[in-house]
């Protein structure tokens, strides 16, 4: 990314934050572009990051010409930007897609109309047999930036996906409000369902591998990290020993267990040491080899009917790794 300008839609986020304090303190980019509606956010990043690389652009994803404008010049771009919270997009389902669909095909748009080199869309574990607005609009959005590479005509830009599961501490996560209520006082704790399982990446790991994918992108792919699963009640255990559970019920849209790779997906996934790779449905890309990484690491195909879920998993994390994660 040295001598690079990149452009971070909800750039003012945890991720964007973090992605941004990352590339500063590693490369030498050209410029860093913030684009976010978010104005007191925009603000307060303003203060905390001074390099004379940063620009601070407001926008919403929604506004094409917008988003146009600022994309001008832009050799990398990760979409970032998305209506997150599953309960507010199930009761506000149009919203969330303006934000997450049509957001991400005016991302497309301006990328191809700016010749932007490469384009990384964040995903999640929810857009994965999706049972909530949230996780459909995401698949959606997936299924968009894939198929970006077959429309992409004489132009350069190539798009793939990254998708993980829940970001340890970050602003939507049930981290927060056990340490706010902990912070009150608490000897009790609220729990959805005693047998929930989600998989779990920290901050640092997210923005590490949107990095590495950059370098390994061939366009049309979705990247999915191994990461490991934790139960809900072992997080409330580990952040407050002892402490009693009020089993609130899962709220609409949730799930027990999340999926980041199906079983019909398993007969188009490749498996790399640390990561997995789901080739696009449709290619007409047909000389990529998606089973070679940038490293010239060789990966196997997955076998048929395997699927990656958050209660399957073979990594779990324990109390002491997630407290060190939190404290991180």
């Amino acid at each position: 990314m040295n001598d690079k300008t990149v452009l971070i839609t909800g750039g003012t986020g945890s991720f964007g934050r973090s992605f941004a304090q990352r590339v500063l303190a590693n490369y030498a980019p050209k410029k860093v572009i913030v684009y976010s509606r978010d104005e007191q956010k925009h603000f307060e990043m303003a203060r905390t990051f001074t390099s004379k690389a940063m620009r601070f652009f407001i926008g919403d994803v929604r506004d094409a010409e917008r988003l146009k404008r600022a994309m001008e010049g832009v050799d990398y771009c990760v979409h970032a930007a998305a209506m997150k919270h599953v309960p507010i997009a199930e009761y506000n389902p149009m919203e969330c897609i303006k934000t997450n669909i049509n957001g991400a095909q005016n991302v497309i748009d301006a990328a191809l109309a700016c010749g932007v080199q490469k384009v990384i869309a964040l995903s999640t574990d929810k857009a994965a047999s999706p049972v909530n607005l949230y996780g459909a609009t995401k698949l959606a959005s997936d299924k968009l930036f894939t198929a970006a590479n077959n429309i992409r005509g004489a132009h350069q830009t190539r798009f793939s996906v990254v998708r993980y599961g829940n970001v340890v501490g970050s602003k939507g996560s049930v981290i927060p409000v056990f340490k706010r209520l902990i912070a009150g006082g608490a000897a009790k704790l609220p729990i959805t369902d005693t047998r929930m399982t989600r998989f779990w990446i920290t901050l640092e790991q997210g923005v590490d591998f949107v990095i590495r994918c950059f370098a390994n992108m061939r366009g049309g792919e979705i990247f999915v990290p191994k990461i490991p699963s934790m139960k809900i009640v072992d997080l409330a255990r580990a952040m407050l020993p002892e402490c009693a559970f009020e089993i609130v019920g899962i709220r609409p849209g949730e799930k027990l267990h999340e999926t980041m790779i199906t079983t019909d997906d398993s007969r188009r996934t490749y498996e790399f040491n640390d990561y997995y790779v789901i080739t696009p449905a449709i290619n007409f890309q047909q000389e990529i080899d998606f089973s070679l990484d940038a490293n010239g690491e060789k990966a196997r195909a997955v076998d048929e009917g395997f699927e990656y879920a958050s209660d399957t998993n073979s990594r779990w994390l324990d109390g002491d790794e997630l407290l060190k994660a939190i404290e991180r």
